[in-house]
């Protein structure tokens, strides 16, 4: 008999694997993109191929530290307009088949299914997508998106895996804290001071105990995630942005308040520039700083009204901006307008 099934597919090493596929010539070689694709300036990996990824190269990582573990590896600017167009390729593929797709990413979405053999639609998800793009996709199975989001992790790369209710504790119950989707290392930390390091022991905790420690809400949500609990639900809404941002990483520090102020001005009226092509107002604005040598921190504001001027926008960063006491140079700064939560 056909069960609902729940599917994420995941592609792997996206960016990269786009950029490969571009030049065929770079198949095999550690290929690492972002920034404008010179080491030698200020930026971040946005993507690493796996023969990258072997030397430890990161999402995140100062470009200049990955050319220091890998010297050999080709660097590569980021080009937005080549991933959305693969992407909308490969959605346009999912939906092709007789599945509910939910879009969440470029290079992710879960599916809802109705079938007797999940594994085999998995395979023919993944041989389609082959075939449309060039790309290789892993697919995680489950009862939940929860687990059929952790089971695509388990499959990478290019396989399949079904986590369920079933082999929930058997495939989990040993693994960190960190390993459920929703805990991060900081979380994991503060919940290794109260002496919860693995899944197993997280679902045997007291709710009241986390609740004091991580809130009413978050507290005993932890405990739910460490159960397997998850959402059921998969609508074919299309993907819609929770904000626009825009962010600079300075060549040069920047260290007078007159340039950091218009810095930020200049962001803000960038990232208006997209909430006016968005068509929604914004609601709350953030403002993230990176100083020297790499420390980032954020903060935001809600703003007194929805709202697409850009002089309302422009003025709330530069509130948001007037909040930071650091007083160390700055090496990035960034915008971000937030929409309303449908």
């Amino acid at each position: 008999m056909p069960e609902d099934w729940i599917l994420h597919v995941d592609l792997d090493q996206f960016i990269a694997a786009v950029e490969v596929a571009r030049h065929p010539e770079l198949r095999g070689r550690p290929v690492v993109v972002g920034g404008v694709g010179d080491p030698t300036q200020r930026a971040v990996v946005a993507t690493a191929s796996y023969e990258a990824r072997e030397f430890g190269i990161q999402s995140g990582m100062p470009l200049r530290t990955a050319a220091k573990r890998c010297p050999d590896a080709v660097f590569l600017p980021v080009d937005k307009p080549a991933y959305e167009e693969v992407s909308e390729r490969v959605m346009a593929t999912l939906r092709e088949l007789p599945v509910v797709v939910e879009v969440v990413g470029w290079d992710e979405a879960f599916l809802g299914a109705r079938t007797d053999d999940p594994e085999a639609l998995a395979a023919e998800i993944q041989r389609r997508v082959r075939e449309n793009t060039g790309l290789f996709c892993s697919v995680g199975i489950g009862d939940n998106k929860l687990r059929a989001k952790l089971a695509t992790g388990f499959g990478k790369p290019a396989g399949v895996y079904r986590l369920t209710q079933e082999n929930w504790g058997e495939v989990m119950n040993a693994r960190p804290t960190e390993a459920l989707w929703g805990i991060g290392r900081k979380t994991a930390k503060k919940l290794a001071e109260l002496g919860v390091e693995t899944v197993e022991q997280l679902a045997r905790s007291d709710p009241a105990d986390l609740a004091k420690r991580f809130g009413p809400t978050m507290g005993p949500w932890y405990r739910i995630l460490a159960l397997g609990v998850g959402d059921r639900e998969v609508t074919a809404t299309p993907y819609v942005p929770r904000s626009r941002s825009r962010e600079v990483t300075f060549q040069q520090n920047l260290t007078d308040p007159a340039d950091i102020s218009r810095e930020v001005a200049a962001l803000a009226r960038r990232v208006t520039a997209d909430v006016v092509a968005e068509g929604r107002p914004a609601v709350r604005v953030a403002v993230k700083v990176r100083f020297a040598p790499f420390v980032t921190q954020t903060r935001s504001a809600t703003l007194p009204a929805p709202t697409s001027d850009g002089d309302e926008i422009e003025r709330a960063a530069l509130e948001v901006w007037s909040r930071f006491e650091d007083s160390r140079p700055i090496r990035l700064l960034g915008v971000r307008a937030e929409f309303e939560s449908a």
